[in-house]
This record gives structure tokens, C-alpha cells and sequence, in this order.
């Protein structure tokens, strides 16, 4: 699935989470959202773990959702916003499932604080009986030279 973005404006869209072929369809709209933007590799690849680890545990631990992207400007930097949405049992203790190695389904434990350190905005939200919100963003970055004197 190849899409044709106009990454110059505050593009927007949606990617429903309903099974593992969602999360690879999500794991490539990102990277070519970060491609359309001239991300580096390091910073797509960044971006795409951390979307893919958000994605696995929105149809894992949430039941699915949905993911809705949008291209942000501020000032002179560009990125990537990802918003993270289920309507599953929601995470009773937040802390304990931010510290690494916890797992409540006998993975690494290393989802959601792994992708916490994969990019540059974290927030998470949660409700048991709710859901979750996880908010992550992931700003382009330029790569600077030192002028020769």
C-alpha cells in the first residue's frame, strides 16, 4: 500500500487496528509518511519500532483502534504525531507498565517504555473500562555541521 501525501500541509488520516496485518499496514503508512518528509534513517526507523510496538498493543492488550497520524509544524521543526486509541480494559497501574521488563503478557516488556524512548513526546492515558490513549511524537531532525573557520 503506497500513498501519495502532501506532507507540505498539516496532512491528516486514520489507520483502523484490528489484527496483525493492521499493525504491518501501520508500520508502513509511517514509514512513508517519514520518508515523504525526508526523516533520516535512523529517525524513521525510530518512529516505525515505536508505531509497531503502539499498534501490537493497541489489537494485543486493547481489543484494537485505531491510530490517526498528522504531520505537525512548529516553528522551523516538522513531525510526525501518532495517536493511539483502544476501547479495551484500559491499565490498571500506568507506572508498573512503564517500567521496563514488566509484561502482563509474557513478552520482553519493553512495548511501551521502549517506544516511550524511540521518540521525542510521550503521553499516555488510561482508564480501566476506558481504554487507552497513547500520544507520541517524532520531530525530523537536521543533521548540523560546524562551519570551517
Amino acid at each position: 500500500m503506497k500513498l501519495h501525501l502532501d506532507v507540505t500541509s498539516h496532512s491528516t488520516g486514520t489507520i483502523p487496528l484490528r489484527d496483525s496485518k493492521d499493525v504491518v499496514i501501520c508500520r508502513q503508512i509511517v514509514g512513508q509518511i517519514a520518508e515523504a518528509m525526508k526523516f533520516s534513517a535512523i529517525g524513521k526507523t525510530m518512529l516505525v519500532t515505536a508505531a509497531s510496538e503502539l499498534a501490537r498493543n493497541t489489537v494485543l492488550h486493547g481489543g484494537g483502534g485505531e491510530v490517526l497520524w498528522t504531520v505537525v509544524r512548529e516553528g522551523d521543526r516538522a513531525g510526525i504525531r501518532l495517536v493511539f486509541q483502544d476501547h479495551g480494559p484500559g491499565i490498571p497501574d500506568l507506572n508498573q507498565a512503564m517500567t521496563d521488563g514488566w509484561t502482563s503478557s509474557g513478552g520482553l516488556g519493553l512495548g511501551l517504555s521502549g517506544a516511550r524512548r524511540l521518540v521525542h513526546e510521550f503521553a499516555i492515558d488510561s482508564t480501566v473500562g476506558n481504554g487507552t490513549r497513547v500520544a507520541v511524537v517524532r520531530w525530523r531532525q537536521f543533521q548540523v555541521t560546524k562551519e570551517r573557520r
